[in-house]
């Protein structure tokens, strides 16, 4: 069973992003009081493209506490990498790393009850944000995407929170082989594992839709 804490709660808005006009939330900032999380997320919180973020199934983004110091060494002269939030989570811990973590693993987070949808699939803002041109491609070929979260339960949350499993129902699934099949390129000859993503429910719904045009060829 795992067991951690939030290090930090993180929440954002969306602000300017490029000289074009393009907004973005990818910048957190750490709140210390309590939150309540609902079914579509931390109150407060917002996204600045809705097709492709937020929802349901994205209602709470997690990056590991431990990929920093790989990025950190990567990208020495990266300032935002210095403090967590760096990948807009708004959750950061420790002990849920895409190996560690299962598709539709369930936990007590607070008062809320959330659950494993998918990982994340990283895009062209990282590199914008970043200032690298292969933040993207690296993040693919890692397989240290970050994780998402649909809500459950509502309830309050806050920094210092017990994140404690109560569930693992597809141990055969952590996230980073999932990710390698879906986003990683890994899916040539895994028709029938790619067919069995696509028809599990607790995977997001883009993701079994992509699942299901990859088995098809």
């Amino acid at each position: 069973m795992i067991e951690t804490t939030l290090d930090k709660l993180l929440i954002g808005t969306p602000q300017p992003f490029r000289a074009d006009g393009e907004l973005s939330a990818i910048e957190k900032r750490s709140i210390s009081e309590p939150a309540h999380l609902g079914f579509l997320g931390l109150e407060g919180n917002q996204v600045a493209d809705p097709l492709h973020h937020g929802g349901r199934d994205k209602a709470l983004h997690l990056y590991p506490v431990e990929h920093y110091s790989f990025w950190r060494e990567k990208y020495p002269d990266v300032d935002v990498l210095r403090r967590f939030g760096a990948f807009g989570e708004n959750l950061s811990c420790s002990g849920l790393t895409e190996d560690n973590l299962c598709l539709g693993d369930v936990f007590r987070f607070g008062e809320a009850l959330i659950e494993c949808s998918h990982a994340r699939q990283p895009c062209w803002k990282l590199n914008h944000y970043f200032g690298k041109a292969d933040v993207l491609t690296t993040v693919v070929k890692t397989t240290k995407s970050g994780s998402y979260f649909r809500v459950l339960e509502p309830g309050m949350v806050q920094a210092g929170d017990k994140i404690i499993q109560q569930d693992r129902t597809n141990p055969d699934w952590p996230l980073d082989r999932v990710f390698g099949l879906i986003i990683g390129g890994h899916y040539k000859g895994q028709q029938a594992a790619l067919s069995a993503l696509s028809e599990m429910p607790v995977l997001a719904e883009t993701w079994r839709k992509r699942a299901a045009q990859l088995a098809a060829g």
